[in-house]
């Protein structure tokens, strides 16, 4: 019989890293692939992307829009745990053997907790790193703690799953499933990328990836306004400017961008979502990425991009040397922007070994979910750290 593996998709942001490993699911005989899908892939002012997972020619299973009145910290936790009911409902319906999450998400942690009461094995992806600038955080550790296979991006974060009382014989470092997709990428050219985006951007965009820092205290669009004002430095280039997500400050943080959008047309162009040809091709063309997507530090360096990394977002993760950390006051930006655009700065960063793999991680993670052991899955023991040796309690 074949294994059933239903895959959860909340976002453009997660379908990107969990496409590939779809396809290798897809293509194993031994393997039936399921998609529950949810989160801001039905709402229209984030480019209504469950699209994109069609296009790909995949079946979605299950489709559950999330209901976000706002984005109000209320409603984030209102409709979570609305989602939970649905997602209880699909589920029973669908009957995976094996439940696959990834990242950090409210949506994410739903799922996961859900697949929990239901006795459903789950298998996390990207556990064990820290961004202590988000409430993802928090997030990324609960859902480690409800998993059961766990397959992390690089060696200090098995480390850290570990730490956490993960049996190591469970983690499995097998890089960043991202840079999968960058493997046979057809690059669009400048002029293609223009035409995606209905809008010139010529040599050296700035392209920008920027998010609510859900643990901050005050205006959440400050760090914002503040960015575009450092980037006014070098008004001979442009901006492109992508979706903001869908956390806690979103709106501020959109209206902040749609608002300069306005009032220098010629110079910013706004997309809700690139798509992953697009995004990718927008990272190798780039002058310099700015903001504080994850992108920034995951797939940037892979692809040869310098990335300016703003506030404290991402504090915690690994970083390759072409990532420039800076607070989100303006002279800082505009300091880290000069250094990313020194000549030789990136030449100087090429020979590290960049810290999230060179991909093929989404063939390692697909031999796992068909090898393991469903049976023994289900039953977790702690794994202690003690001074005298590691031990497992039951």
């Amino acid at each position: 019989m074949s294994r059933r593996i239903c895959i959860v998709s909340g976002s453009r942001a997660d379908y990107g890293y969990l496409r590939r490993l779809a396809r290798e699911i897809d293509d194993a005989p031994e393997l039936t692939l399921q998609w529950l899908v949810t989160g801001t892939h039905f709402t229209e002012k984030f480019g209504s992307t469950y699209r994109e997972i069609e296009a790909d020619g995949f079946t979605i299973d299950e489709r559950l829009p999330m209901d976000l009145a706002d984005d109000t910290a209320g409603a984030v936790a209102r409709a979570t745990g609305e989602i939970m009911v649905r997602m209880t409902d699909a589920l029973e319906r669908l009957t995976p053997d094996i439940l696959v999450v990834l990242g950090d998400r409210y949506e994410t942690l739903a799922a996961a907790n859900v697949a929990l009461l239901l006795r459903i094995p789950v298998a996390h992806i990207h556990g064990g790193e820290i961004t202590e600038g988000a409430f993802d955080d928090a997030i990324r550790h609960a859902i480690t703690k409800m998993s059961h296979l766990h397959f992390v991006a690089a060696e200090p974060y098995r480390e850290r799953v570990i730490q956490m009382g993960e049996e190591p014989a469970r983690v499995f470092t097998v890089g960043a499933p991202s840079l999968d997709n960058l493997i046979d990428l057809q690059r669009l050219t400048l002029a293609g990328l223009e035409a995606r985006v209905a809008h010139d951007l010529g040599e050296g965009f700035f392209l920008i990836t920027y998010h609510p820092e859900t643990l901050g205290a005050g205006d959440a669009a400050a760090p914002a306004r503040a960015m575009l004002s450092a980037l006014e430095a070098w008004p001979e280039r442009r901006l492109l400017v992508t979706g903001v997500n869908a956390d806690p400050g979103r709106d501020a943080v959109a209206a902040t961008f749609a608002d300069y959008a306005a009032a220098h047309p010629e110079r910013v162009a706004m997309c809700a979502s690139l798509g992953e040809t697009a995004y990718f091709s927008a990272l190798a063309l780039c002058g310099a990425v700015v903001g504080n997507s994850s992108s920034g530090l995951i797939e940037a360096p892979a692809i040869g991009a310098a990335t300016i990394n703003i506030g404290d977002r991402q504090k915690g993760r690994l970083r390759a040397g072409s990532v420039i950390d800076c607070s989100d006051g303006i002279d800082d930006i505009r300091a880290a922007v000069s250094r990313a655009l020194e000549p030789g700065f990136l030449d100087a960063c090429a020979d590290r070994e960049p810290p999230y793999g060179r991909g093929g991680a989404s063939a390692r993670i697909k031999q796992k979910l068909q090898s393991a052991d469903l049976d023994g899955l289900r039953i977790k023991r702690f794994y202690d750290l003690l001074a005298d040796g590691a031990q497992a309690h039951g």
